[in-house]
């Protein structure tokens, strides 16, 4: 393996900005803001939109538009 040519792993604080949630995790990316975790260590803080906090899918809250299959556009042109 080739020295100084990987990005830096370190633990991070990502938090989702709609919610307020925040978890923390190995990243390799930084950020120039920082945040006292529950450990009382401090570490860089990444701001997210979305996360699996706030997102539709994983809440539950997900609206499924279903256009039809080709089974049911079958049975109703054949008035099965």
């Amino acid at each position: 393996m080739k020295t100084e040519i990987h990005p830096t792993y370190q633990k991070v604080v990502f938090m989702d900005t709609s919610t307020g949630f925040k978890f923390l995790t190995g990243s390799t990316r930084g950020s120039s803001e920082t945040i006292e975790w529950e450990d009382g260590n401090t570490y860089p803080l990444i701001k997210v939109e979305i996360s699996s906090d706030s997102h539709p899918f994983y809440t539950g809250k997900q609206k499924l538009a279903d256009a039809g299959g080709r089974v049911d556009r079958f049975k109703k042109k054949y008035n099965l």
